[in-house]
């Protein structure tokens, strides 16, 4: 810290002035959490007194490393075509501005999970760490993160958080959101509660948030528990089939609470062909809050994940990782917004 200012500003001279040392003003001009929020404040505010600008070319030399993350989506039916969850299109621009904030370049590609991606990356030296958004049948994903684990591959994924997970992981609290459905549902009169999505090692978040149904009914005391279920993946058709089928079944239900909102959405449909009533003769409740969610007929009550914290935490987590500071995966709160499709029995 003996380093006097010089004629062009450098990280030397913010840290000089700052009364830190240079690694210090590195860590914190990265928005790393190992640095206090009033030291980073700090040496946020000379360096924009200095008008200090990071030079990416300089730290990339220094560090060894190409200044840019990977963010991979994965293929997911979509009535559209674009074979993209539109969750994870929602949260693109919360994982964007994260990576701006920081001074990060972000790779975005598409990839099938037949291809090599898992290699791709690691070999190029194109990206420091990878984002994965969205994996389809988690048995076979498996294979995949245990490789990009034994190659040392700095990754953080979307997805179920618990114990067995297969490196970092950032999620929603499936099961507590499932357990909020459950109880919303009750609260509006509705006794026999089906659940439309795989529930099954495949499909961990979806089987997750049918416990957190079950775990509602049981604490009610209904000695129901949940009444049916019907496999869905994530797709507007197999939900219209599943309801199909759940119908096809004889069996009474009055609610239904669907694993996405895609899969509500095609349920909804099946119910008004066959000439039933949402919410009249059945409660329909999804998951995800896509933008098609407020426009549907009727507008779906659905749980909404938190797009903006889910995308801090995805970058706030890799970079920390690439950084070698401690990390832990972590579970978002779901918040349900109501609408047309689960007014209450009158």
């Amino acid at each position: 810290m003996g380093r006097k200012p010089t004629g062009r500003p450098t990280s030397f001279d913010i840290a000089y002035m700052a009364g830190v040392s240079q690694p210090t003003v590195s860590r914190a001009l990265r928005g790393s959490k190992s640095v206090s929020q009033a030291t980073r404040e700090k040496i946020e505010r000379i360096a924009r007194e200095l008008n200090y600008t990071v030079d990416k070319n300089a730290s990339s030399l220094r560090s060894q490393r190409s200044n840019t993350i990977a963010l991979l989506f994965f293929e997911d039916p979509t009535p559209d075509q674009s074979n993209i969850n539109p969750f994870f299109l929602s949260m693109l621009g919360a994982i964007t501005r994260a990576c701006a904030d920081r001074g990060i370049d972000l790779l975005i590609s598409f990839q099938s999970m037949e291809d090599d991606w898992h290699v791709q990356y690691q070999d190029s030296h194109r990206a420091d760490g990878l984002i994965l958004l969205g994996y389809g049948d988690y048995t076979l994903y498996i294979a995949r993160l245990e490789q990009l684990r034994a190659q040392g591959t700095q990754f953080v994924r979307w997805g179920n958080v618990g114990e067995h997970n297969i490196g970092l992981t950032i999620g929603s609290d499936n099961r507590g959101a499932g357990r909020l459905a459950g109880e919303y549902l009750l609260q509006q009169g509705r006794k026999r509660i089906a659940f439309i999505g795989n529930n099954d090692e495949h499909y961990p978040e979806f089987a997750d948030r049918c416990a957190g149904l079950a775990d509602a009914l049981e604490a009610a005391g209904s000695g129901i528990g949940v009444a049916l279920q019907a496999d869905a993946l994530n797709s507007e058709e197999d939900g219209f089939e599943a309801a199909n089928s759940l119908m096809e079944t004889g069996k009474d239900f009055d609610a239904v609470f669907a694993a996405s909102d895609l899969i509500a959405i095609g349920a909804m449909r099946a119910f008004a062909e066959s000439g039933l009533d949402v919410p009249g003769h059945i409660a329909v409740v999804g998951f995800d809050n896509i933008p098609a969610a407020s426009i549907s007929s009727p507008p779906l009550t659905t749980l909404v994940q938190d797009l903006q914290g889910a995308g801090e935490k995805l970058v706030e987590a890799l970079v920390r990782q690439i950084e070698g500071e401690p990390v832990e995966g972590e579970a978002l709160p779901a918040r349900l917004v109501v609408r047309g499709s689960s007014q209450a029995v009158s």
